[in-house]
């Protein structure tokens, strides 16, 4: 069997040790589709994952990364043929199952989508999961059936990953967006990005109130904790908060006013297991919905082999937008 090159996490007393190496082909896991990967990407689960920071591998030997973009080496499945150009989010790749990290992945042929038209691998990438998920809480609000006109929406962790995407999501489809973040210096982004108003995070950081002013009447938000609390607490009668993030922590310090009192919504985001028609709808409006310039000016570039460098970049929030992963 051939080799080829992968960051790959084992176990090792009191921890994990990530090198990058060759990996026997023969070592993948069960799937119907092989793909040649020529794209990933750096999202906040894989700074985690390459870090230990927390449990996100749940078997030994892993290859981390959560997305990938690539194309079609052998295929079993009827969906996909030799040549097809493919993308991949989710479905536990870079936990439970070998991920994106490498150079060749092979998965079960229902968790691909096909590339979406219009856009290449790279900013398919340059999309991720981060992008897809934001994608996912703007459909949801569309479901809520809120729309511009009942206010302005409000998104947190503004200039990451998730947060970025949203900002020009929103701003495209006619929000006007408030962009929550804790970088002043990237007023100037925010604002090229379609914000129209930017907050300092800290006005959302401290203890929530049961009811507070409102501000807005919808949200997406990737930090949760006291963050998503606030902004229950702030959400205007009848609005809808969609939750897809923990950066803050896994609790939600609120009480049950914003709900009952004003009939605000909390909708909760899941991107790993998404089904295939709502995934590709959310790739085709993708698709039609994001300006080229912005999503290039969101974007940064790197090789597979300095994706270590960036993992605790990503989780002390000093990373700008999106990073794409070029794996030759």
């Amino acid at each position: 069997m051939a080799t080829f090159k992968a960051w790959v996490i084992d176990q090792e007393e009191g921890g994990q040790r990530l090198a990058f190496r060759d990996f026997d082909e023969s070592g993948l896991m069960p799937g119907d589709v092989t793909v040649r990967i020529t794209h990933s990407t750096l999202n906040y689960k894989d700074g985690l994952a390459l870090t230990g920071r927390a449990p996100i591998v749940r078997r030994f030997p892993m290859i981390p990364g959560i997305d990938f973009a690539g194309i079609v080496e052998t295929s079993g499945h009827p969906d996909y043929a030799v040549g097809d150009a493919v993308i991949l989010t989710g479905w536990g790749v870079g936990e439970t199952h070998l991920g994106a990290y490498a150079e060749k992945a092979r998965v079960p042929g229902d968790w691909l989508v096909p590339l979406p038209a219009g856009l290449s691998a790279e900013e398919c990438m340059a999309i991720g999961t981060a992008g897809f998920t934001a994608m996912l809480g703007l459909m949801a609000l569309d479901h809520h059936g809120l729309s511009p006109e009942a206010g302005p929406a409000v998104v947190t962790g503004a200039s990451g990953g998730v947060g970025s995407v949203a900002v020009a999501l929103l701003a495209r489809t006619g929000w006007r967006v408030v962009a929550a973040t804790g970088r002043a210096a990237e007023t100037a982004y925010l604002r090229g990005l379609g914000a129209a108003e930017i907050i300092d995070r800290s006005e959302l950081s401290g203890p929530a109130r049961p009811l507070a002013r409102e501000r807005w009447a919808a949200g997406i938000d990737a930090v949760g904790s006291t963050t998503l609390a606030n902004l229950l607490a702030m959400t205007r009668a009848d609005g809808a908060i969609a939750a897809c993030g923990l950066v803050q922590g896994m609790d939600l310090p609120t009480s049950v006013a914003p709900f009952i009192l004003r009939g605000v919504s909390l909708l909760g985001i899941n991107s790993v297991t998404t089904p295939r028609p709502k995934r590709r709808e959310a790739w085709k409006r993708l698709a039609g919905s994001l300006d080229g310039a912005q999503l290039t000016a969101m974007t940064t570039r790197v090789r597979l082999e300095d994706v270590r460098d960036l993992a605790e970049e990503i989780l002390a929030g000093r990373v700008r937008g999106r990073v794409v992963v070029e794996i030759a």
